[in-house]
């Protein structure tokens, strides 16, 4: 599977477990395995996906960085919810709407210019290792994959971040 239908089959995935969510239907056993696979998506994104199409639009994976800190406190935020909460139903509905617009954009202006820039095969490799590397992390579970160096002020996203970086910049220095 290419990686970018991947990333679009995920996307389908979290939208409708926020539908189930937001209408009431949902349970702590589908808000974790939204969490698992939320925590996995973005991991898959930041140490795979990004750094192979950095090139083709460094502000939008730049945003692309801020959105998932932004969703992945919200996410905390949700976790930490009881879903008979007062607030539970808006953390959701916030969280989903971040997530929404993030694969959205995505979808529609980054996708199409990583599928103009990569060949089937260079999808399908890469879509290959996000896959493998994306059960790793779902059965790790979130917990896990937030472990890794996150606090109140740096996210996952933020340290993902700052080592593309590091090794974009040891690169143009050779």
């Amino acid at each position: 599977m290419k990686a970018t239908d991947l990333l679009v089959q995920q996307h389908k995935k979290a939208k409708a477990a926020f539908k189930k969510l937001e209408s009431g239907r949902g349970d702590s056993a589908l808000l974790t395995e939204l969490a698992n696979d939320l925590a996995a998506h973005m991991a898959i994104e930041h140490e795979l996906f990004y750094p192979a199409v950095i090139s083709l639009d460094e502000d939008m994976i730049g945003e692309s960085f801020e959105e998932h800190a932004l969703g992945e406190l919200g996410l905390k935020r949700l976790l930490g919810a009881s879903p008979d909460a007062d607030d539970f139903q808006a953390k959701a509905t916030a969280l989903k709407e971040l997530i929404e617009h993030h694969a959205d954009e995505e979808e529609e202006e980054l996708f199409p210019k990583v599928e103009k820039a990569m060949d089937d095969a260079q999808l399908k490799e890469l879509g290959k290792a996000m896959k493998a590397r994306f059960a790793e992390l779902v059965e790790a579970g979130w917990k896990a994959v937030y472990a890794r160096g996150t606090n109140a002020t740096k996210t996952l996203a933020d340290g993902a971040r700052q080592r593309l970086q590091r090794s974009r910049n040891r690169k143009h220095a050779a």
